[in-house]
């Protein structure tokens, strides 16, 4: 088969954009799919300059945005739907797959079929986080997810939320994401005894804002504590103001002095960062089915994160970690001394990956992918 994903963002060595899950999945899948003998091109819109290259075996085509004034968001969709129509065509590519967020795609027409994989849509996340929703969002998002030819998600609660907030009443797949446990392996040789580390994007979403009090009691009960954030600063969508500085205007003095920011890094000092970390803080309060966590539970990491729907898919409460409501700070506070006190916890770690290994088994779920994409294309 010959697979183009539709995307924003893609993980590769001259794209110099933020990139996030999404970037990370789509890397992963198109390089197995790449290594078992499929072709893979992967359309990344509204660039600054277009560009055409070859990395890891996946054909990458940047697509410039095109502007006019007053009518950018109609000439830029109308020109990469031509452009990617014209590689469908050329190279015969028999599926393409996008995300639903800000339903890019609604109104493009495409010469093979269409999936939209639900990662999160903006109608979805502000759902979650009970903020306002930009109606023309919800729009764009809803024809596009009316107009494709199959969806799939990669949780059954961002599966069911989405049929449920766009009324779709549609048959949704739902096929996990995964992580590859032979590059993400554990390697406690390293540790570094009461160290905490939370990565990802510095934003309420991610329940950033709720690890500043829990830190400042954790330091109180403990001088020796200390806290690494790793990751892009985002402009809090409440307050407007750097998400980081709004962190740290919370931290007691003493806190301030046990805490470490490090901005976005390569993709390898992330991960010797979760190496060195004794115990990983996620307590997101908006995610599909978190590549994060996914990375973190094969690494055999302590783990602290929310409890909130997608979570008891993945995480298992008192075995691979703990999870907890984000705002429950005291509970939060008791759940990570726990981790750091007590020697028995280490096999919480060995759980997560076990789980991982036996139900998000990369081969299994690859092989769940390859048959979703055969079955749509069947039935186009």
């Amino acid at each position: 088969m010959h697979i183009g994903f539709i995307t924003s963002e893609y993980s590769c060595h001259n794209y110099s954009g933020n990139v996030g899950g999404i970037a990370t999945f789509i890397r992963n899948l198109a390089i197995k799919l790449v290594s078992k003998g499929h072709s893979v091109s992967v359309f990344v819109h509204s660039q600054s300059k277009s560009e055409v290259f070859e990395e890891n075996g996946v054909n990458v085509h940047f697509v410039q945005k095109q502007n006019l004034k007053g009518f950018t968001w109609l000439v830029n969709r109308v020109s990469f739907n031509k452009y990617v129509n014209s590689v469908v065509k050329a190279n015969k590519i028999d599926i393409l797959e996008a995300p639903e967020w800000a339903g890019f795609t609604a109104f493009m027409s495409f010469k093979c079929p269409l999936v939209l994989r639900l990662h999160g849509s903006d109608t979805y996340f502000c759902h979650l986080e009970k903020r306002i929703l930009k109606q023309k969002n919800k729009f764009y998002e809803r024809i596009a997810l009316k107009n494709c030819d199959a969806i799939v998600g990669v949780s059954q609660f961002v599966s069911d939320t989405t049929n449920e907030l766009f009324n779709l009443n549609r048959s949704i797949e739902v096929i996990h994401n995964t992580i590859d446990t032979h590059t993400f392996i554990p390697n406690h040789q390293n540790v570094q005894p009461k160290t905490l580390l939370y990565f990802g994007s510095v934003i309420r979403k991610k329940g950033v804002l709720e690890i500043a009090p829990v830190f400042n009691q954790l330091v109180a009960k403990d001088n020796f504590i200390k806290l690494l954030i790793v990751g892009r600063d985002v402009e809090d969508v409440l307050e407007q103001k750097s998400s980081l500085n709004l962190f740290k205007a919370q931290l007691s003095s003493e806190a301030l002095k046990n805490f470490e920011y490090k901005s976005a890094v390569p993709y390898q000092e992330i991960i010797n960062h979760i190496y060195k970390a004794e115990v990983i803080l996620l307590p997101s309060f908006a995610e599909a089915f978190p590549m994060t966590w996914l990375e973190a539970m094969a690494m055999e990491k302590k783990m602290v994160t929310s409890d909130i729907g997608w979570a008891k898919e993945l995480m298992v409460d008192g075995l691979t970690g703990f999870t907890v409501n984000p705002k429950n700070h005291n509970d939060f506070v008791n759940k990570v001394t726990s981790l750091l006190d007590n020697d028995n916890s280490l096999q919480m770690g060995v759980n997560a990956r076990k789980r991982i290994k036996e139900s998000f088994n990369s081969d299994s779920i690859f092989e769940k992918n390859i048959n979703f994409y055969k079955k749509t294309i069947n039935e186009f």
